[in-house]
């Protein structure tokens, strides 16, 4: 590879490298192909490597590039298209769910989780933990917060922990009538739970979605779910089912 020199330009200098980079990107790289370390690169295109970094973390969160434990940054593959849903007639759990139960305990949640929840800052609630998984890859990871109140015949003999303690406070859940769901979006960075249960480093870049359940006028279950930034594609249809694109095309959020 020869050596490439940045011209001047009114943009930020790291801006410019990820365009350049990302023509590198098509014409040079392959798919899952480990580029060259960050030495490497910084004097092929004549830049600081904090530059480098910068230009990189953004091409990262564009889904061009992965950082894998043990293995360094490689191309990645196109995004899958993961359809969230907007379907008001649908519990967590309920039929079609693409979300695999793992497991769910009695904890004090998150203060802004408990006045979203309206309960006492110390009250314990069930915290329910899923995932998602496509084509063996896990996508999503999910934290269902419910109130006892919202699952009151729900008793620990039943299921005492595990994947068949969080089935049986879904399905005590779905027992409410569902007035209705809220959702929001918003791009964050992976916590070190998150970045373990979706096999990223802590501090990659995720998609957030927060959704209320609503139910007799009040919220009785909150879903905090974290994607994958790098592989997904948040899509809003009306079925809740997670479709794959395999275009070679490379969309970004």
């Amino acid at each position: 590879m020869g050596t490439t020199t940045l011209e001047s330009v009114p943009e930020p200098k790291y801006w410019h490298l990820k365009t350049v980079l990302s023509e590198a990107l098509d014409s040079e790289f392959s798919v899952g192909e480990i580029l060259p370390n960050e030495r490497e690169l910084a004097a092929r295109f004549g830049v600081a490597r904090a530059t480098l970094r910068q230009a990189l973390e953004q091409l990262e969160l564009e889904g061009r590039l992965q950082r894998r434990r043990g293995v360094g940054t490689t191309v990645a593959p196109p995004r899958m298209g993961v359809d969230v849903g907007t379907a008001q007639g649908a519990w967590p759990g309920a039929e079609g769910d693409a979300w695999q139960p793992a497991d769910s305990e009695l904890a004090v949640p998150p203060a802004d989780v408990a006045r979203a929840l309206d309960t006492a800052l110390d009250e314990a609630v069930h915290v329910v933990r899923r995932t998602r998984v496509s084509h063996g890859q896990p996508v999503a990871a999910e934290l269902l917060y419910v109130p006892a109140s919202s699952v009151p015949d729900l008793t620990g003999i039943d299921a005492p922990a595990g994947p068949a303690r969080a089935r049986a406070v879904l399905r005590e859940l779905g027992r409410l009538a569902l007035d209705g769901q809220d959702r929001s979006v918003e791009l964050g960075s992976a916590r070190a739970d998150d970045a373990r249960a979706l096999d990223r480093l802590p501090g990659a870049p995720v998609l957030v979605v927060t959704t209320r359940f609503l139910a007799d006028g009040r919220t009785a279950a909150l879903s905090v779910s974290t994607y994958r930034a790098d592989t997904c594609r948040l899509t809003f249809g009306d079925e809740g089912a997670l479709e794959i694109h395999h275009g070679p095309e490379r969309q970004a959020s």
